[in-house]
């Protein structure tokens, strides 16, 4: 049973780390108005090669943080987290949750004309199937081939966003996707954005890339409006953002995925 939500309250984000700021950037674009809480457990990243249950057991931890900043609601800005634990987080949360998956994979569903869907992700995305079973639900005849990317992350990390090293890698994780054919391409992790660029070019102007950050903001809009939650002021708003490592590492590569410089981050030891 959900409590009684305080439109002025704040929305809660988390991810494994940055990549749920391209989330929070798309959010921010969609719903001025809203405050924020983000958490990056940046003393654990990468969740993507953990199991499901470690993955679980760190969602509902930062849950409990964001409840205590008495959020009105949870969006689950990390792919691995919303295939793994967002069932068990919707069951136990009293605040609505939102993933990032389902956004995504409607998207790709309606968008794709040859109906070959091509997936990347990392290796734990991939592995729990959670994206090829939601894109079979908006499109049954929908054929979905997968690939796990897991050096996309750390060339993201380091800012290696357009390099030689990083189109070859590129070229080795997506070729036999262009050879397959899709014509649309979810980037399943909230790093692979900020890949864009070097993955279109391998890709080819013909395959459209699936972004879930601005789909997952337009929902987040949605429930709001339909449980009329959306914050009145429009004025004043702040963001807080909570890590679990160093907050200086995360302030200067806040950059590169917000667009702008991040000021209020706390460090948070779970």
């Amino acid at each position: 049973m959900l409590h009684r939500l305080n439109p002025n309250s704040p929305i809660g984000v988390f991810d494994s780390g940055l990549g749920g700021l391209t989330v929070v950037k798309e959010l921010l674009a969609v719903l001025p108005d809203e405050n924020i809480v983000y958490f990056g457990d940046t003393a654990r990243v990468p969740y993507g090669t953990k199991s499901r249950e470690t993955i679980i057991r760190y969602s509902r931890e930062i849950v409990g943080v964001l409840l205590k900043y008495k959020v009105k609601m949870v969006v689950v800005a990390c792919n691995t987290a919303s295939s793994l634990a967002l069932d068990v987080l919707k069951k136990e949360c009293p605040v609505p949750v939102v993933g990032v998956i389902d956004p995504g994979a409607k998207k790709a569903a309606l968008s794709t004309k040859s109906k070959k869907v091509g997936i990347i992700a990392t290796s734990s995305t991939i592995k729990s199937g959670q994206y090829a079973r939601r894109l079979k639900v908006f499109e049954p005849r929908v054929r979905v081939m997968s690939q796990p990317c897991p050096l996309f992350v750390p060339l993201v990390e380091e800012g290696w966003l357009a390099n030689d090293i990083t189109r070859r890698v590129a070229h080795e994780y997506l070729d036999e996707l262009k050879k397959a054919g899709v014509d649309t391409l979810i980037l399943g992790c909230t790093h692979y954005p900020l890949l864009k660029r070097t993955i279109a070019s391998v890709m080819g102007p013909g395959v459209m890339l699936i972004d879930s950050a601005r789909e997952v903001a337009l929902e987040v809009k949605h429930i709001l409006r339909i449980q009329d939650i959306l914050r009145a002021e429009s004025s004043h708003t702040r963001h807080l953002y909570l890590v679990s490592d160093e907050p200086d590492i995360f302030k200067y590569r806040a950059v590169r995925f917000l667009g702008t410089s991040v000021k209020n981050v706390r460090q948070y030891s779970l």
